[in-house]
């Protein structure tokens, strides 16, 4: 497959070509994919509460509003039993009963219902029904909106509901999109900059994410022909792509700058290149992969849809890195490193700090290495329980619904779900649809029927009111007179009702869980609402999380075996990922539950946190500690199959990666840091508690207990069973040494932070002599240290090139 990879370099301008032309082409696939994208998918549709939900909007599809005009009489102190209010409100139903695409449209004003009038009597709502699917309702909802809000006579309309929830979540997400890829961009692109030193180089990356994201919008716009995607794919799309991107790209063209310098032939150092870091992008596109697709098992669209875009955004973002940036290196040749920053901004002086800094970059990782290897044991214990104890705020996560609280304080919708829940009596929110079985063959026989059964649901422990168009019951009997709007309450086989807890009730709370369960106790009946939906939803992945945890733990431990050829290292990448995600955990419950740093990041805690954020942020977060995992043991693993010694190998590993690592690490945190700035809770729990776990990902697990356990699991670290080895060897996919025979170099400058030394040879290194290794003996800890711990020595490097640099 390299081989074929290789070959295409031979054709670069045809490769450009007809890689941006597919380029194009998707980008005019995917213009559209932003309309087709929904902002719901958090409940299993495969559920008794989604089966009743289906029925009642069949059969009864005004009994499930999802509008609500909160009408406020526009002088102060007027109830709203006042006849100019009255006749306002009245003249808003008709209205809105009118409308095309709504339905089921009641009031205070013409039903009576106590739950739609304010305890102090100074508010009322009107409720409805907007049919159709989500992008229908959508649609029909910012129709609707200008015509009824804001001042109606001698009233006050704010509108509310599902409906202005859902849209106005998607718009909010629309325009974060846009604010976080103004906010990351431009920090991004300074950050390559400094790390290239080159416009050009910098550029490459962005050129990678660019196109990713492009090509990921058109395979979205094709899967919702045939599946719901949730809108918020679309800023896993943008920072998942931007992010990889810029990973792979500068593990590529870090490593094409070190081919450079063992040949002087681009193509000769391009085709390296791709047999080399090619494999290490391969896999690690592989396993993030993996880890993604995990999601698919789960019943949400909402989970669903972020594996629909994050497996074609890597899948992508590896081809082009594999594809377009060895042609455009080719095409390049030297003048990749055009355009210097330092020297455009004459900054010859600070140019040469900047060499320097570079270098004792390289010395620092090493020596860090070597520091932590020799107090292997305490490293590895106090880092993990740094690790556990930055964990220990999740042991008290409350889980709960996407609700209007994931919207800023500001919104209006927001703010008419708080009014209903605290103005008015119930909780109307709340409601939990019941759906019957009908006893009798001919309902009209008993017109006592369904009064008689709403009257019986009413006396249920913590029900405030049952409501049907043929009127309120409370406490088992008829608090207010049937209602001209909607009177059928009987379809078929079938007859509703709307269970309104008391007050003191949470929409979502162990007590509405109880209230479900026990109307599910009810010979054939079929529950639905928010309680119900959410706690079905639950259920579904508690049930589900065992098999995609089983996926992740499964691939990751065949992939990394087929990599390194090692059990105790596939292991420990498990073990290390695990506890990249702690930082994560911990914070997501201290940050967004318990509401410490609310003002700073501009939002409201409301006390839990959405039940699925916790699975999307340990799938994705898995992904990608896998990806930093296999950057750095492909350079260890390299280094020992060299010289054979295990410690030395680790130093050196990290030596030419961390520098690497943690530059990748810090700009895809920006990335993630851009979409954290997000309006939704949600998207700002999902940004910046993943950057926090990649963060610490690749500086303290990397840097810290990687070397600490490999060390203290020695040379059999690298142990396997003999049938496992051959299995491996015949199959497996690893990064391999320069061919034999390519000449001696140095590590290149630019974005490679470890200094430049000369190239081990592939024999034991105490059988070499002194001039053939990289520096004092390395055969044990303290000789590959050098006396007083000092890295292997460098040579000086003279510029070369028509720019000073290769």
């Amino acid at each position: 497959m390299f081989a074929r990879l290789d070959k295409l370099t031979a054709r670069p301008v045809l490769v450009l070509v007809v890689s941006f032309a597919f380029v194009a082409a998707m980008m005019v696939l995917g213009s559209g994919a932003a309309s087709r994208l929904l902002s719901g998918g958090t409940e299993d549709l495969s559920s008794e509460s989604a089966r009743a939900t289906e029925i009642v909007d069949e059969r009864f599809p005004g009994s499930r509003p999802n509008l609500v005009l909160l009408v406020r009489p526009t002088a102060e102190d007027t109830p709203v039993e006042h006849p100019d209010v009255v006749a306002a409100g009245e003249e808003l139903v008709e209205r809105l009963a009118a409308e095309e695409g709504v339905t089921g449209v009641t009031s205070y004003w013409t039903s009576g219902a106590l739950p739609l009038r304010s305890t102090d009597g100074r508010a009322a709502m009107i409720t409805a029904r907007i049919t159709g699917d989500e992008n229908t309702v959508s649609e029909t909802f910012t129709r609707l909106a200008p015509e009824y809000r804001g001042e109606q006579g001698d009233v006050g309309v704010e509108l509310g509901g599902e409906a202005a929830v859902r849209t106005e979540t998607e718009s909010t997400v629309e325009a974060d999109t846009v604010r976080g890829e103004l906010f990351a961009l431009p920090i991004t692109l300074v950050i390559l900059l400094f790390v290239f030193r080159s416009v050009v180089a910098a550029l490459v990356p962005l050129v990678v994410g660019l196109v990713t994201i492009a090509t990921t919008n058109g395979v979205l716009r094709v899967i919702t022909e045939f599946a719901d995607v949730s809108i918020f794919a679309q800023n896993l799309a943008t920072g998942l792509g931007l992010g990889l991107a810029i990973d792979y790209a500068l593990l590529f063209l870090r490593r094409y700058r070190e081919e450079r310098e063992r040949r002087p032939d681009v193509r000769g150092a391009v085709g390296a290149t791709i047999a080399t870091a090619g494999r290490t992008v391969v896999f690690s596109a592989l396993t993030v992969a993996v880890a993604l697709s995990s999601m698919l098992v789960f019943p949400q669209y909402f989970l669903r849809s972020f594996a629909y875009a994050g497996i074609p955004v890597v899948l992508f973002c590896a081809a082009a890195v594999l594809v377009m940036v060895p042609a455009a290196l080719v095409l390049l040749g030297h003048r990749i490193d055009a355009l210097d920053v330092y020297r455009m901004l004459r900054l010859r002086r600070r140019a040469a700090v900047s060499e320097s800094d570079e270098r004792q970059s390289g010395r620092t990782w090493y020596r860090l290495a070597m520091a932590v290897m020799r107090r292997a044991p305490l490293f590895a214990v106090g880092t993990t329980a740094l690790l556990l104890l930055l964990a220990v705020p999740f042991l008290r996560v409350e889980l709960g619904p996407a609700d209007h609280r994931q919207l800023p304080g500001h919104s209006e919708s927001r703010q008419v779900a708080e009014a209903a829940q605290e103005e008015f009596p119930g909780r109307a929110d709340g409601s939990i649809d019941v759906l019957l079985p009908v006893p009798v063959d001919d309902p009209a026989e008993d017109p006592l029927l369904v009064p008689t059964r709403a009257a019986e649901l009413s006396e249920m422990e913590g029900v405030f009111a049952v409501v049907t168009p043929l009127g309120t019951f409370q406490e088992g009997a008829l608090a207010f007179a049937p209602t001209p709007v909607d009177t059928e309450r009987i379809a078929g086989d079938r007859m509703a009702f709307s269970v309104v807890p008391e007050e003191d009730i949470a929409a979502v709370s162990p007590e509405s869980r109880a209230m479900v369960e026990e109307l599910r106790e009810i010979p054939g009946a079929l529950v639905t609402g928010q309680a119900a939906t959410f706690f079905d939803a639950q259920d579904a992945l508690a049930e589900r999380l065992p098999v995609a945890l089983a996926i992740i733990v499964v691939a990751a431990l065949v992939l990394m075996f087929l990599f390194t050829g090692s059990v105790l290292v596939s292991v420990q990448t498990l073990v290390l990922n695990g506890l990249s995600l702690t930082v994560m955990f911990g914070a997501a419950v201290w940050i967004w539950q318990d509401g410490n740093g609310a003002a700073l990041l501009g939002f409201d805690p409301i006390g839990q946190i959405e039940t699925t954020l916790p699975v999307l942020m340990f799938c994705l977060t898995f992904g990608l500690s896998m990806d930093y995992n296999i950057i750095v043991l492909s350079r260890i693993k390299e280094e020992y199959d060299r010289g054979g010694d295990h410690r030395a190998a680790i130093a050196l590993g990290l030596q030419r990666t961390g520098g690497l690592v943690t530059a990748a690490a810090l700009i895809l945190a920006v990335v993630l840091f851009g979409i954290g700035s997000s309006q939704i809770t949600n998207m700002q729990m999902l940004g910046i508690g993943v950057a926090l776990a990649i963060l610490m990902d690749a500086t303290v697990v990397r840097g810290f207990l990687l070397p600490a356990l490999m060390a203290l699991t020695g040379r059999a670290t690298w142990w396997a069973p003999a049938p496992l080895k051959r299995f491996q060897e015949r199959f497996g996919l690893r990064d391999e040494p320069a061919p034999p025979g390519a000449p001696e170099g140095t590590v290149p400058g630019g974005a490679d932070p470890a200094p430049r030394r000369p190239v081990p040879s592939t024999a034991p290194a105490a059988a070499l002599p002194s001039s053939a290794t990289s520096g004092p003996d390395i055969g044990n800890a303290a000789g590959a240290a050098g006396p007083g711990g000092e890295p292997p020595a460098e040579p000086s490097m003279e510029p070369s090139g028509p720019t000073g640099r290769t």
